[in-house]
């Protein structure tokens, strides 16, 4: 596994613990389909269904990890979330966050999570 995928999941599962604290449950994770990847998907204590697109950066990296959402990207995690709601035959509200981990140079992770990052 290459380090980046491995680092991406470590920030994947770092988000699921803080999710699973603030007492979300967890639906599924890293789901695709024919229109994408969808990195978490988890209901809220209000049973809103989240679509969690988790962004890591290293410390230095230029930009914010939330500015590579971008209007293609987030059609495409609505057509993935259409469908996923489809597949799984799930009528509730819904809305779109995005965890933005960072890298530290001695190898922790910090993050900022954005609910209801997108309409």
């Amino acid at each position: 596994m290459s380090t980046t995928r491995s680092t991406g999941n470590r920030g994947e599962a770092e988000v699921a613990r803080y999710l699973r604290k603030k007492g979300y449950t967890l639906l599924a994770s890293q789901w695709r389909c024919r229109f994408g990847e969808l990195d978490l998907v988890a209901r809220d204590r209000r049973g809103t269904v989240c679509f969690v697109e988790v962004k890591l950066r290293s410390t230095g990296a230029i930009g914010l990890p939330r500015e590579f959402v971008d209007a293609r990207k987030q059609e495409r995690l609505r057509t993935a979330a259409a469908a996923y709601l489809s597949s799984h035959d799930i009528d509730a509200p819904a809305r779109f966050d995005v965890a933005e981990v960072y890298a530290e140079n001695d190898g922790a992770l910090r993050m900022e999570y954005l609910e209801n990052a997108f309409e």
